[in-house]
């Protein structure tokens, strides 16, 4: 896989797309991996998340290798004020792309997890997204011209025991991406969703898993603009084709009881989850 994308492909995103970005949960990742590509190929950024810390030295970064601007706003996307803070902050910007990239997991059985913690991934993974989306959406719409990215997971294909609920959010971003792809098409507007499989990032340790394998964020984020404006959903990276692979023939039952194996063998440090695949 390329370090970075082909002259031809940023060429390409900027003449469609402008000179402004927006990427929320910019701070590492997936995220931050997006705005390394996007600043190289002469993208403006705004970048988005809660650590001012990490966003300042991204920033620097960025500045300091390529002739960009690049604004940070800190915002707490469980937070609907700041949902709303945000879509006034950039109201005056003329962004053309937006990916939405924030959102996190949680691991466990379901019912010993705290409930506002899973309210407050509901927020994050489905209603500020959705906020954005919509908002973006009408944007671009208007415009006749923009590019949306929702980030949805291997997961979202199916229930994943000891990871419920985060893997119902993701298959609440991946059917919210699949329609809007069509709708908004009719306003020459496009919409992906990308559906990547283990990826090393912050994500593993807020989740509490333990992931062996797990993808470099620049092996997702490359494949995702090279698909934007070509395709509706994309799996990004060798091991989530491989595993997709694996697992196209599969019935749906089968595959909830295999991802229950998966998330086993990623949380067996977990008592509670111990006790319960005992069960």
């Amino acid at each position: 896989m390329a370090s970075k994308l082909s002259y031809n492909d940023r060429n390409r995103l900027i003449t469609l797309y402008g000179r402004w970005a927006l990427v929320t949960g910019a701070s590492s990742g997936i995220g931050k991996e997006i705005c390394k590509q996007l600043a190289e190929s002469t993208f403006n950024l705004v970048i988005v998340g809660r650590n001012e810390k990490h966003l300042q030295n991204l920033q620097s970064e960025l500045l300091a290798k390529f002739n960009v601007d690049v604004e940070i706003i800190i915002a707490d996307l469980a937070r609907q004020e700041d949902v709303y803070e945000l879509i006034k902050k950039t109201s005056q910007k003329q962004i053309g792309l937006a990916v939405l990239s924030a959102g996190y997991g949680t691991s466990g059985q379901f019912i010993e997890n705290s409930l506002s913690d899973e309210l407050n991934m509901l927020d994050v993974n489905c209603k500020a997204l959705t906020m954005l989306a919509h908002h973006f959406g009408n944007r671009f719409s208007t415009q006749m011209a923009g590019g949306l990215v929702l980030l949805g997971s291997l997961v979202s294909f199916q229930g994943v025991p000891y990871a419920a609920h985060y893997a119902a959010t993701k298959a609440y971003v991946l059917s919210l991406g699949e329609a809007l792809h069509h709708e908004l098409k009719l306003n020459n507007a496009d919409v992906l969703t990308a559906c990547p499989g283990p990826v090393a990032s912050g994500f593993g340790s807020r989740a509490d898993i333990k992931m062996e394998g797990a993808m470099k964020p620049g092996e997702i984020a490359i494949p995702i603009l090279k698909a934007l404006g070509k395709k509706s959903v994309i799996l990004p990276g060798l091991l989530t084709k491989i595993l997709t692979y694996a697992l196209r023939t599969v019935p749906r039952w089968g595959k909830v009881l295999i991802m229950k194996k998966v998330m086993t063998d990623m949380t067996k440090h977990q008592k509670s989850v111990r006790l319960a695949y005992r069960h």
